[in-house]
């Protein structure tokens, strides 16, 4: 099963369960979600009515962990880590795991000494058990350790929650791509024209050279004939040709004398 379809059904399972909850009973089910090892985006939980609901409450600090895992990173908890409360080994985990998808979105190579700060791990060998066993091995991002540029070349990774205000970058991106594709598939398909023109122009002159070539032959032919001919015209009817021989026997012939 892949990490898709992992995410749709955990995704399912967590938004009936916040439906079915209010207040305080749905921190329980917030600590759940973001402490599950295969999930990793929560906007729809977010969207329940039950947990915004929350906002404003005495538990509205656990509607602001929802969104610092929907949509921050380990630096941001740092940042706030007064305002919500500790999170639990696996929520630190999970937040880190996020941290790196974060940073994949938007660069294909990441530094180790950028990962290493922004992760808090001190050391090379603790960063790439990290990449390798919490990352790969989790399915959300695949790519080459790269020990001797001290680097983490990115070949996918999964994607996150949109933030607030990225719906419009995300379609005006994609506008650009389409109107991008579509030119492009415009000079493709004068490109196919202009071939096919030229394919055209191709046969149109190869029969004319066929042509010119038949004609040449015809007329090769024509004068071998014309040659033939005039050949057989000299044997006939020159002097010393057959009309002398059949003159030469309508002559008498002369008697031969014996010799004394």
């Amino acid at each position: 099963m892949d990490i898709e379809q992992k995410q749709a059904e955990f995704i399912d399972h967590f938004v009936k369960q916040a439906s079915a909850q209010k207040g305080t009973a749905l921190v329980s089910v917030i600590v759940e979600a973001t402490s599950h090892p295969s999930l990793f985006a929560f906007s729809e939980i977010l969207a329940v009515p039950t947990v915004a609901e929350l906002d404003g409450t005495e538990n509205s600090v656990y509607l602001e962990v929802l969104r610092l895992f929907a949509h921050g990173t380990w630096s941001d908890y740092k940042s706030n880590s007064g305002i919500v409360p500790q999170l639990v080994p696996d929520q630190v985990l999970k937040l880190k795991q996020l941290t790196v998808l974060t940073f994949a979105e938007t660069n294909k190579v990441l530094p180790y000494d950028q990962l290493m700060l922004e992760l808090d791990v001190t050391n090379v060998r603790e960063l790439e058990d990290f990449l390798i066993n919490e990352c790969m091995y989790a399915g959300i991002v695949r790519g080459k350790l790269d020990q001797l540029r001290r680097c983490f070349e990115i070949q996918f990774a999964a994607g996150r929650d949109l933030r607030p205000g990225q719906l419009g970058s995300m379609i005006e991106t994609l506008s650009n791509w389409l109107e991008t594709s579509d030119n492009l598939l415009i000079s493709i398909q004068e490109k196919i024209k202009w071939a096919d023109n030229m394919s055209e122009l191709d046969k149109k002159h190869r029969k004319e050279v066929e042509d010119r070539v038949e004609e040449v032959k015809k007329s090769i032919s024509a004068k071998q004939a014309e040659v033939d001919f005039c050949g057989i015209e000299e044997i006939y009817f020159e002097p010393g040709g057959v009309m002398d021989y059949e003159e030469d026997r309508s002559r008498p012939k002369r008697r031969r004398h014996p010799r004394p």
